[in-house]
């Protein structure tokens, strides 16, 4: 049986950018038919530039593409006719343009009450409801710069971290909901916020505060639990992380590095003794790897079950052999005719992992085929 667990789950996305796509692409690559509405002319994410310009191709797959106006009365009441048919609305304009174009929770589930309507915003009810957000926003905000950048220097993830994971808790809230209408018949409003949700990843260090009254330091600046956790440089300049984070593991890597001598030193013998003196501990330690090879240093690692990690570039991960051999990385058909490869959700069902279906559609590829259908349902 190779049926997806949203088969038969009919989605209508007003969406742009990346959180409330995420959201949708999620639902789809599940087996949802996810309906993506276009303005005239096509979404303008298709056309981003520089850091952008991977938004569309990587949040969009497995989708329907209508075009739609629905800033003209024509185009409302069309997309109020198709919200009537479908499960799932999501959207992610900014706050009170679903309201102005009658195309609300309110409004749209006075015509469907099953409907489960999401939206994604830079942050739930409350006194900021009403700004604006970008993912940089709220990493500044939700405390995820601060902790992230050395002293004095904030420093932004290197991804949409809040808008993807944004579109994840968009897509756990509608799951929920489904599964509540069940057993109610009755759909709802979901809220997914950026600003929130960057507060979630910040709540482990929140929560160290409020357990020592001592504000925590940026993870550049923090003392770590563990005395070898850390980047390394080796010969060629190349760079590994290494962290041994038990003494078993500490034994071994002085094993590993043929230095015994290491784990005998009074002052190495407990982790807590390696931690107070963990400066001295690293520069022992960059002195030594510096003379080693990673290709070479590499597999005796892994063999001896300490954890390491290359540093890589996202475009060394193009011709990652796990990413290959695991099938998270797989071709699809681009909406230009062209053939791209993109990056699956990372999980498996029953052992599989939920692939493309269908090329990234072309703008409005699907606008006869869906709306010929209204009146035929």
């Amino acid at each position: 049986m190779n049926t997806l667990p949203l088969a038969g789950i009919r989605v209508i996305e007003f969406t742009h950018m990346v959180m409330g796509p995420t959201c949708g692409m999620i639902l789809a690559d599940l087996g949802a038919e996810v309906i993506k509405i276009e303005p005239p002319g096509g979404d303008k994410t298709r056309n981003l530039p520089g850091l952008g310009i991977g938004f569309f191709r990587s949040f969009n797959r497995n989708k329907k593409s209508v075009v739609l106006d629905i800033t003209t009365p024509e185009g409302q009441a069309t997309a109020k006719e198709l919200a009537a048919q479908c499960d799932v609305v999501l959207e992610n304009f900014r706050p009170g343009l679903m309201d102005k174009l009658g195309l609300n929770y309110a409004s749209l589930s006075a015509l469907n009450p099953r409907l489960v309507y999401a939206s994604h915003k830079g942050f739930l009810p409350g006194p900021y409801e009403n700004r604006l957000a970008l993912d940089e926003v709220v990493q500044m905000m939700g405390g995820l710069s601060y902790m992230t950048g050395p002293e004095g220097r904030p420093l932004r993830a290197g991804t949409s971290v809040n808008d993807i994971m944004g579109g994840m808790f968009g897509a756990i809230g509608i799951l929920a909901a489904l599964r509540e209408r069940d057993r109610t018949g009755q759909g709802q409003e979901i809220q997914s916020a950026l600003f929130e949700n960057c507060v979630f990843l910040s709540a482990q260090h929140m929560q160290q505060f409020m357990m020592t009254q001592e504000p925590p330091p940026p993870m550049p600046s923090r003392v770590s639990a563990w005395s070898v956790y850390d980047v390394f440089t080796l010969a060629q300049g190349e760079q590994l992380f290494i962290g041994a984070v038990s003494e078993k593991q500490w034994l071994t890597l002085c094993d590993v590095l043929e230095r015994p001598d290491l784990a005998k030193e009074p002052a190495f013998l407990t982790n807590a003794q390696r931690v107070a003196v963990r400066p001295a501990l690293l520069q022992r330690l960059g002195e030594i790897l510096q003379h080693h090879v990673a290709a070479e240093l590499s597999p005796k690692l892994e063999a001896a079950g300490i954890p390491y990690a290359p540093i890589m570039r996202p475009d060394q991960l193009v011709n990652d052999p796990h990413l290959k051999a695991s099938g998270g990385l797989v071709p699809m058909q681009t909406d230009d005719g062209g053939s791209t490869e993109v990056v699956l959700l990372p999980l498996t069902l029953g052992g599989r992992r939920p692939g493309v279906r269908m090329p990234l559609a072309a703008v409005g590829e699907h606008t006869d085929e869906v709306l010929g259908q209204l009146h035929s349902r």
